[in-house]
Protein backbone atom coordinates (compact mmCIF):
# COMPACT_ATOMS: atom_id res chain seq x y z
CA UNK A 1 0.00 0.00 0.00
CA UNK A 2 1.20 3.77 -0.49
CA UNK A 3 -0.81 5.77 1.93
CA UNK A 4 -1.64 9.31 1.56
CA UNK A 5 -2.55 11.57 -1.32
CA UNK A 6 -0.93 11.88 -4.63
CA UNK A 7 -0.79 14.75 -7.30
CA UNK A 8 0.81 17.94 -8.69
CA UNK A 9 -0.09 20.97 -6.68
CA UNK A 10 -0.38 24.58 -7.97
CA UNK A 11 0.04 26.73 -5.37
CA UNK A 12 -0.07 30.65 -5.36
CA UNK A 13 2.94 31.89 -2.56
CA UNK A 14 2.03 34.79 -0.87
CA UNK A 15 4.68 37.65 -0.08
CA UNK A 16 7.29 37.46 2.91
CA UNK A 17 7.25 33.53 3.44
CA UNK A 18 9.58 31.07 2.17
CA UNK A 19 9.36 28.52 -0.74
CA UNK A 20 10.20 25.94 2.63
CA UNK A 21 7.48 27.23 4.62
CA UNK A 22 5.01 26.83 1.82
CA UNK A 23 6.11 22.88 1.40
CA UNK A 24 6.08 22.55 5.10
CA UNK A 25 2.13 23.87 5.58
CA UNK A 26 1.08 21.93 2.82
CA UNK A 27 2.92 18.55 4.08
CA UNK A 28 1.00 19.43 7.82
CA UNK A 29 -2.34 20.17 6.03
CA UNK A 30 -2.39 16.67 3.58
CA UNK A 31 -0.76 14.57 6.70
CA UNK A 32 2.36 13.91 4.28
CA UNK A 33 5.56 13.73 4.53
CA UNK A 34 6.33 13.72 0.84
CA UNK A 35 5.82 17.20 -0.76
CA UNK A 36 8.46 18.77 -2.99
CA UNK A 37 8.82 22.02 -5.40
CA UNK A 38 10.01 22.18 -8.88
CA UNK A 39 11.25 25.49 -7.53
CA UNK A 40 11.40 28.17 -5.20
CA UNK A 41 11.01 31.67 -5.15
CA UNK A 42 12.46 33.73 -3.12
CA UNK A 43 10.81 35.28 0.04
CA UNK A 44 9.68 38.83 -1.12
CA UNK A 45 8.47 37.59 -4.59
CA UNK A 46 4.95 36.10 -4.61
CA UNK A 47 3.46 33.75 -7.72
CA UNK A 48 3.49 30.03 -8.93
CA UNK A 49 5.01 27.58 -7.25
CA UNK A 50 4.63 23.76 -8.69
CA UNK A 51 4.24 21.43 -5.77
CA UNK A 52 5.05 17.33 -6.01
CA UNK A 53 2.93 15.35 -3.22
CA UNK A 54 3.18 11.85 -2.91
CA UNK A 55 4.47 10.06 -6.02
CA UNK A 56 3.97 13.45 -7.24
CA UNK A 57 7.45 14.10 -6.18
CA UNK A 58 8.47 11.49 -8.99
CA UNK A 59 7.35 14.06 -11.95
CA UNK A 60 9.22 16.80 -10.77
CA UNK A 61 12.17 15.69 -12.54
CA UNK A 62 10.31 16.40 -16.19
CA UNK A 63 8.58 19.72 -14.46
CA UNK A 64 11.91 21.94 -12.65
CA UNK A 65 13.14 22.78 -16.67
CA UNK A 66 10.14 24.29 -17.99
CA UNK A 67 10.29 27.98 -19.30
CA UNK A 68 8.83 30.58 -16.76
CA UNK A 69 7.36 34.09 -16.91
CA UNK A 70 7.32 36.47 -14.24
CA UNK A 71 5.67 40.14 -13.60
CA UNK A 72 8.64 42.11 -12.28
CA UNK A 73 9.44 45.78 -11.12
CA UNK A 74 13.22 47.20 -11.73
CA UNK A 75 14.29 50.22 -10.15
CA UNK A 76 16.68 52.31 -11.61
CA UNK A 77 19.23 54.36 -10.09
CA UNK A 78 21.22 52.46 -7.69
CA UNK A 79 22.57 48.93 -7.37
CA UNK A 80 22.33 46.86 -4.08
CA UNK A 81 24.47 43.78 -2.97
CA UNK A 82 21.80 40.95 -3.63
CA UNK A 83 20.40 42.92 -7.02
CA UNK A 84 16.99 43.39 -4.82
CA UNK A 85 15.38 45.70 -2.54
CA UNK A 86 16.19 43.22 0.48
CA UNK A 87 20.26 44.31 -0.29
CA UNK A 88 22.34 46.71 0.75
CA UNK A 89 22.62 50.07 -1.63
CA UNK A 90 25.81 49.78 -3.33
CA UNK A 91 27.49 53.06 -4.63
CA UNK A 92 25.64 56.67 -4.79
CA UNK A 93 22.34 57.05 -5.56
CA UNK A 94 22.14 57.96 -9.54
CA UNK A 95 19.28 60.62 -11.26
CA UNK A 96 17.67 57.78 -13.32
CA UNK A 97 14.48 59.67 -14.23
CA UNK A 98 15.79 61.52 -17.25
CA UNK A 99 16.77 58.01 -19.35
CA UNK A 100 15.25 58.45 -22.68
CA UNK A 101 13.10 55.08 -23.33
CA UNK A 102 15.25 54.69 -26.83
CA UNK A 103 18.19 53.98 -24.89
CA UNK A 104 16.64 51.58 -22.25
CA UNK A 105 14.64 49.30 -25.45
CA UNK A 106 18.11 49.18 -27.18
CA UNK A 107 19.80 47.58 -23.44
CA UNK A 108 17.19 45.71 -23.06
CA UNK A 109 17.54 44.59 -26.84
CA UNK A 110 20.93 43.26 -25.36
CA UNK A 111 19.41 41.12 -22.83
CA UNK A 112 16.62 39.41 -25.10
CA UNK A 113 17.37 35.53 -27.00
CA UNK A 114 20.45 33.65 -26.04
CA UNK A 115 22.32 35.37 -23.49
CA UNK A 116 24.98 34.24 -21.17
CA UNK A 117 24.43 35.64 -17.28
CA UNK A 118 26.17 35.69 -14.33
CA UNK A 119 23.81 34.45 -11.58
CA UNK A 120 23.52 36.85 -8.74
CA UNK A 121 26.02 36.10 -5.45
CA UNK A 122 23.11 35.29 -3.40
CA UNK A 123 21.98 32.90 -5.36
CA UNK A 124 21.30 29.19 -4.39
CA UNK A 125 24.42 27.54 -6.71
CA UNK A 126 26.72 25.49 -5.06
CA UNK A 127 30.48 27.03 -4.95
CA UNK A 128 32.50 23.63 -4.08
CA UNK A 129 29.85 22.37 -2.05
CA UNK A 130 28.27 25.51 0.17
CA UNK A 131 25.90 27.66 -1.39
CA UNK A 132 26.94 30.77 -2.97
CA UNK A 133 24.21 33.24 -0.94
CA UNK A 134 26.11 31.39 2.38
CA UNK A 135 29.57 32.27 1.41
CA UNK A 136 28.51 35.98 0.46
CA UNK A 137 27.33 36.00 4.35
CA UNK A 138 29.59 34.78 5.64
CA UNK A 139 31.80 37.49 3.89
CA UNK A 140 33.54 35.95 0.91
CA UNK A 141 34.29 37.00 -2.33
CA UNK A 142 31.98 35.13 -4.62
CA UNK A 143 32.62 34.70 -8.34
CA UNK A 144 29.87 32.86 -10.41
CA UNK A 145 30.92 31.92 -14.06
CA UNK A 146 28.16 33.53 -16.61
CA UNK A 147 25.63 30.00 -17.97
CA UNK A 148 23.47 30.47 -21.19
CA UNK A 149 19.91 31.27 -20.61
CA UNK A 150 16.92 32.25 -23.03
CA UNK A 151 14.89 35.43 -22.50
CA UNK A 152 12.36 34.72 -24.53
CA UNK A 153 10.16 38.35 -24.21
CA UNK A 154 11.37 40.95 -22.12
CA UNK A 155 8.61 43.76 -22.25
CA UNK A 156 8.28 46.61 -20.86
CA UNK A 157 4.56 47.42 -19.45
CA UNK A 158 5.06 50.64 -17.62
CA UNK A 159 7.32 53.08 -16.37
CA UNK A 160 7.20 55.44 -13.10
CA UNK A 161 9.54 58.32 -12.15
CA UNK A 162 10.00 59.30 -8.62
CA UNK A 163 12.58 61.33 -7.73
CA UNK A 164 15.76 60.16 -8.81
CA UNK A 165 14.54 56.47 -9.12
CA UNK A 166 12.98 55.45 -11.85
CA UNK A 167 10.72 52.09 -11.99
CA UNK A 168 9.98 50.04 -15.21
CA UNK A 169 6.91 47.15 -14.99
CA UNK A 170 8.25 44.51 -17.42
CA UNK A 171 6.81 40.94 -18.47
CA UNK A 172 9.54 38.30 -18.51
CA UNK A 173 9.68 34.50 -20.54
CA UNK A 174 13.04 32.94 -19.40
CA UNK A 175 14.08 29.77 -19.61
CA UNK A 176 15.04 27.66 -16.09
CA UNK A 177 17.87 29.36 -14.57
CA UNK A 178 17.60 32.71 -14.95
CA UNK A 179 17.80 34.97 -12.29
CA UNK A 180 15.61 38.48 -13.07
CA UNK A 181 17.09 40.07 -10.05
CA UNK A 182 20.38 39.58 -12.40
CA UNK A 183 18.44 41.44 -15.74
CA UNK A 184 17.52 43.83 -12.90
CA UNK A 185 21.41 44.18 -11.99
CA UNK A 186 22.58 43.83 -16.01
CA UNK A 187 20.01 46.64 -17.21
CA UNK A 188 20.97 49.21 -14.71
CA UNK A 189 24.77 48.72 -15.37
CA UNK A 190 24.32 48.39 -19.01
CA UNK A 191 22.63 52.01 -18.25
CA UNK A 192 25.17 53.48 -15.68
CA UNK A 193 22.97 54.58 -13.25
CA UNK A 194 23.08 50.79 -11.26
CA UNK A 195 19.29 48.94 -11.13
CA UNK A 196 17.83 46.16 -8.60
CA UNK A 197 14.68 44.47 -8.52
CA UNK A 198 11.78 45.93 -6.06
CA UNK A 199 8.88 43.33 -7.11
CA UNK A 200 8.45 39.68 -8.79
CA UNK A 201 5.63 37.83 -9.42
CA UNK A 202 5.64 34.13 -11.04
CA UNK A 203 2.90 33.95 -13.06
CA UNK A 204 3.00 30.41 -15.11
CA UNK A 205 5.80 27.81 -15.21
CA UNK A 206 5.61 25.71 -18.46
CA UNK A 207 1.63 24.88 -19.25
CA UNK A 208 0.73 26.05 -15.29
CA UNK A 209 -0.62 29.60 -14.41
CA UNK A 210 -0.99 30.80 -11.46
CA UNK A 211 -4.74 31.98 -12.22
CA UNK A 212 -4.91 28.19 -11.31
CA UNK A 213 -3.36 27.93 -8.19
CA UNK A 214 -4.50 27.83 -4.64
CA UNK A 215 -3.51 30.22 -1.86
CA UNK A 216 -1.77 28.20 1.09
CA UNK A 217 -2.68 30.13 4.77
CA UNK A 218 0.02 30.50 7.14
CA UNK A 219 -0.08 28.18 10.40
CA UNK A 220 -3.44 28.85 12.45
CA UNK A 221 -5.06 30.80 9.52
CA UNK A 222 -7.24 28.41 7.94
CA UNK A 223 -6.64 24.48 8.44
CA UNK A 224 -9.87 23.72 6.93
CA UNK A 225 -8.28 24.49 3.51
CA UNK A 226 -8.98 23.02 0.17
CA UNK A 227 -5.63 21.92 -1.69
CA UNK A 228 -6.90 20.74 -5.00
CA UNK A 229 -3.94 17.98 -6.55
CA UNK A 230 -3.74 17.63 -10.25
CA UNK A 231 -3.61 13.85 -11.31
CA UNK A 232 -0.58 12.38 -12.36
CA UNK A 233 -1.76 11.37 -15.54
CA UNK A 234 -3.78 14.94 -16.36
CA UNK A 235 0.66 16.43 -15.68
CA UNK A 236 2.05 13.78 -17.36
CA UNK A 237 0.36 14.16 -20.83
CA UNK A 238 0.92 17.64 -20.53
CA UNK A 239 4.64 17.53 -20.66
CA UNK A 240 5.92 14.27 -22.25
CA UNK A 241 4.52 12.11 -24.99
CA UNK A 242 1.65 9.68 -24.16
CA UNK A 243 1.41 6.08 -24.87
CA UNK A 244 -1.88 3.89 -24.16
CA UNK A 245 -1.76 0.19 -22.50
CA UNK A 246 -3.92 -2.43 -21.54
CA UNK A 247 -4.57 -4.22 -18.38
CA UNK A 248 -1.82 -7.18 -19.24
CA UNK A 249 0.68 -4.15 -20.69
CA UNK A 250 -0.38 -2.49 -17.49
CA UNK A 251 0.24 -5.38 -15.14
CA UNK A 252 3.54 -6.05 -16.45
CA UNK A 253 5.15 -2.52 -15.94
CA UNK A 254 3.81 -2.58 -12.03
CA UNK A 255 6.41 -5.31 -12.09
CA UNK A 256 9.15 -3.35 -13.81
CA UNK A 257 9.12 -5.64 -16.88
CA UNK A 258 8.87 -4.40 -20.90
CA UNK A 259 6.85 -4.03 -23.17
CA UNK A 260 5.80 -4.20 -26.53
CA UNK A 261 3.80 -2.05 -28.37
CA UNK A 262 3.17 -0.98 -32.32
CA UNK A 263 1.47 2.22 -30.66
CA UNK A 264 3.00 5.25 -31.65
CA UNK A 265 3.11 7.48 -28.68
CA UNK A 266 0.92 10.80 -28.96
CA UNK A 267 2.87 14.16 -28.56
CA UNK A 268 2.46 16.16 -25.24
CA UNK A 269 -0.51 18.52 -24.88
CA UNK A 270 1.90 21.00 -24.31
CA UNK A 271 5.22 22.08 -26.01
CA UNK A 272 7.57 24.37 -24.38
CA UNK A 273 8.73 27.51 -26.44
CA UNK A 274 10.90 26.86 -28.69
CA UNK A 275 12.19 23.58 -27.61
CA UNK A 276 13.30 21.49 -30.53
CA UNK A 277 10.34 18.93 -31.93
CA UNK A 278 11.50 15.60 -31.59
CA UNK A 279 10.30 12.33 -32.13
CA UNK A 280 8.18 10.49 -28.93
CA UNK A 281 10.24 7.49 -29.43
CA UNK A 282 13.48 9.08 -28.47
CA UNK A 283 11.88 11.25 -25.12
CA UNK A 284 10.50 9.37 -21.99
CA UNK A 285 7.18 8.74 -22.57
CA UNK A 286 4.31 8.21 -20.31
CA UNK A 287 1.93 4.91 -19.90
CA UNK A 288 -1.59 5.49 -19.32
CA UNK A 289 -4.30 3.13 -18.83
CA UNK A 290 -7.94 3.29 -19.81
CA UNK A 291 -8.79 5.68 -17.17
CA UNK A 292 -6.24 7.77 -18.30
CA UNK A 293 -3.91 6.69 -14.75
CA UNK A 294 -0.41 7.06 -14.95
CA UNK A 295 1.23 3.42 -15.05
CA UNK A 296 4.93 4.35 -15.57
CA UNK A 297 7.38 6.81 -17.64
CA UNK A 298 9.07 4.35 -20.21
CA UNK A 299 11.84 5.01 -22.06
CA UNK A 300 12.68 3.45 -25.63
CA UNK A 301 14.77 -0.12 -26.16
CA UNK A 302 15.28 -1.13 -29.37
CA UNK A 303 11.65 -2.75 -30.01
CA UNK A 304 10.51 -2.46 -26.03
CA UNK A 305 9.67 0.07 -24.06
CA UNK A 306 11.76 0.14 -20.71
CA UNK A 307 10.01 1.29 -17.17
CA UNK A 308 12.04 4.16 -15.66
CA UNK A 309 9.80 5.08 -12.90
CA UNK A 310 6.93 2.87 -11.81
CA UNK A 311 3.33 3.81 -10.26
CA UNK A 312 2.38 1.78 -7.70
CA UNK A 313 -1.18 1.05 -8.57
CA UNK A 314 -2.70 2.25 -5.98
CA UNK A 315 -1.51 5.67 -6.39
CA UNK A 316 -2.32 5.78 -9.81
CA UNK A 317 -3.87 8.72 -10.60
Amino acid sequence: MTPGPHGILLVDKAPERTSHDVVARVRWLLGTKKVGHAGTLDPMATGLLVLGVGQGTRLLTYLVGLGKTYEATLRLGRATTTDDREGEPLGEQLDASGLPQPLIEQELDALRGDIEQVPSTVSAIKIDGQRAYARARAGEEVQLAARPVRISRFDLTARREDGEHLDLDAVIDCSSGTYVRALARDLGSALEVGGHLIALRRTAVGPFAVADAVQVPARGEGDDVELPLHGLGEIASLVLGTLPVDAEQAAALGTGKRITTTTVPAAPLWQQPGAPAAAGEERPVAALDGSGRLVAILEREQERWRPILVVPDDARC
